[in-house]
């Protein structure tokens, strides 16, 4: 089972919450994402996606916090899926050390690089953002473990997020990438060619 396989601490938290079993997408992703290979994550709504998301990116940082820099980057589309996201993430961190941070277009850039400049593991925001935090030396990418991204389909329509996750990209050296989807699209399997390298496909 992918929870026994999980952290202590996440392994106490979800019988907390009294989450005992695993969706089928989550038997069947869990143990991929947690190999270290990047992964494309195909699944309807409500599958277990986003818990996924949280499980795996706190198993990657072993539940604790380090340094100053940010381990763990999580992409959304809007404001208020960060929100959202960071809520949901909440329900799991708590009583841990890891420390969430969320940015988002309507913060102001300065505000983001200060607050993060105090120290975050784990940093909820979109593309756009990302990539204007990155060029004004507000964040560094040396340090992270996981990027993920949550509905990716949002990249597929919107050229701006996708040229800014592209730009991101570049600037990282070596990391796991992990893109959660309703379904494959072929836009999305293009990311093969730049950081998507050798991606498995977990799909339900």
């Amino acid at each position: 089972m992918p929870f026994k396989k999980l952290h202590a601490d996440i392994q106490d938290k979800l019988a907390y919450l009294e989450i005992s079993t695993p969706t089928p997408f989550q038997s069947k992703s869990i143990p991929v994402i947690k190999s270290g290979n990047n992964v494309y994550c195909t699944a309807l709504k409500d599958s277990g996606k986003t818990t996924t998301l949280i499980l795996t990116t706190l198993q990657k940082l072993k539940c604790e916090a380090v340094g100053t820099m940010p381990r763990a980057l999580v992409l959304v589309e809007n404001k208020e899926k960060a929100l959202e996201l960071y809520d949901a993430f909440l329900t799991y961190t708590r009583h841990t050390s890891l420390r969430v941070y969320v940015g988002h277009e309507q913060l102001h850039i300065d505000v983001q690089k200060s607050e993060i400049f105090e120290g975050i593991d784990i940093l909820i925001t979109t593309p756009q953002t990302m990539n204007k935090l990155f060029l004004f030396n507000g964040v560094s990418t040396s340090q992270l473990k996981i990027v993920s991204v949550d509905d990716a389909e949002f990249l597929v329509h919107r050229v701006t997020m996708y040229n800014a996750i592209m730009s991101i990209t570049q600037s990282i050296k070596k990391c796991q990438y992990v893109l959660y989807s309703e379904k494959m699209h072929p836009k999305l399997k293009r990311f093969e060619s730049y950081f998507m390298e050798f991606a498995k496909t977990v799909s339900i």
